[in-house]
């Protein structure tokens, strides 16, 4: 029997072919795209006029795939959501829902865990599982959408720096960025959507090739070969070098800047000394450095950088041109801050829903 088509997973021009495919209008497979991607439903027979054998195609041969909520987690700051979602196989990735002034961001994962292995990530910590597929990706921001749907907010940002590394799953990443674009469905901002690495060269050089839009974010963490590769065992493939050879070829050739992240580690990495080392890295590049004070896991003993080193840190940095950013704390309380993530019911301070 053939596997079922995952809705969420098909990009507009693929559900028309389909719908064409099985003798039916292309004008039904629109209407069906808007139901399932602008309005965040999928009860199909609620829209008018719909052959009733398109719905019995629809219902025997395709899924949409929604992730039900195994967990769900409201931070004591008001404005974050966390969501463990269940996929098929039984593996969980978690989502996370923030509010910011003026915007609200889903951060989505892009693989069951992760093959990068970073020290002082959670998610690195419980090893690689499997790649996500689109529709899954896509799956997670609706799911954020569909949230919001009661208070009328709208998503408008998401960043795909949650579960994995989005460039070791090229192919399902850059494809779901592409169905939340689509101006016929959530009509997100290519600008608003950003693509984290850790430093997978030939992603980084296939993103600028490809002229893919998405915002690119590239984690540092160390300004040298020594460092960087004590915090990011990656870096033993991809040198610094390299990585800043593809940034500079990607800057090029897409005119356009790139977002550097750094977490700052006491005693680690957050010293004077580090913010020279690193503006001395980028002072020639075009970037934005975004400083995230360290979030706790339970696999690393390190500590966050105090606010005062923070701001000393960015004080340097302006030495050398570079603008910078302390990026706000949010959702730590219930381990959906940068570098938690980690598919796990049992978090220890998880709050009830709200």
């Amino acid at each position: 029997m053939p596997a079922r088509a995952p809705l969420l997973g098909l990009s507009r021009t693929t559900l028309m072919a389909l719908v064409s495919s099985w003798g039916f209008k292309p004008v039904h497979a629109q209407r069906v795209w808007r139901h399932l991607h602008a309005h965040v439903r999928d009860d199909f027979e609620s829209i008018d006029s719909l052959p009733a054998g398109l719905l019995g195609r629809l219902a025997g041969e395709t899924t949409t795939a929604w992730l039900p909520v195994a967990h769900e987690s409201a931070s004591r700051d008001g404005f974050t959501r966390k969501y463990l979602l269940q996929l098929d196989d039984g593996r969980q990735v978690e989502t996370v829902l923030m509010r910011y002034a003026g915007r609200v961001t889903a951060c989505v994962s892009t693989q069951a865990g992760c093959a990068m292995g970073c020290v002082f990530c959670a998610t690195g910590q419980m090893g690689f599982e499997r790649h996500l597929t689109t529709a899954e990706i896509v799956a997670q921001a609706l799911h954020v959408a569909r949230a919001l749907a009661p208070t009328g907010e709208r998503l408008r940002n998401v960043v795909l720096m949650g579960m994995g590394e989005p460039l070791h799953n090229y192919d399902a990443t850059i494809a779901a960025t592409h169905i939340l674009c689509d101006t016929a469905g959530l009509a997100l901002s290519p600008s608003r959507m950003t693509v984290s690495t850790v430093g997978v060269v030939p992603g980084i050089v296939r993103l600028a090739d490809e002229r893919q839009p998405v915002s690119l974010a590239v984690s540092l963490h160390g300004a040298t070969q020594a460092a960087r590769a004590a915090m990011v065992p990656v870096a033993k493939t991809w040198s610094l070098d390299a990585v800043m050879d593809a940034c500079r070829y990607y800057c090029d050739t897409m005119d356009r800047h790139i977002f550097y992240e750094w977490t700052l580690i006491a005693g680690v990495n957050d010293g004077p000394e580090d913010a020279h080392a690193l503006g001395r890295l980028l002072e020639t590049q075009r970037a934005h450095v975004n400083l995230i004070p360290l979030n706790p896991t339970e696999g690393y003993a390190g500590s966050p950088a105090s606010q005062h080193a923070a701001r000393a840190f960015q004080a340097v940095l302006v030495e050398y041109g570079l603008p910078s950013t302390i990026r706000q704390r949010r959702g730590i309380d219930i381990a959906a801050g940068c570098g938690q993530l980690a598919a796990s019911q049992t978090e220890r301070h998880d709050q009830p829903k709200g």
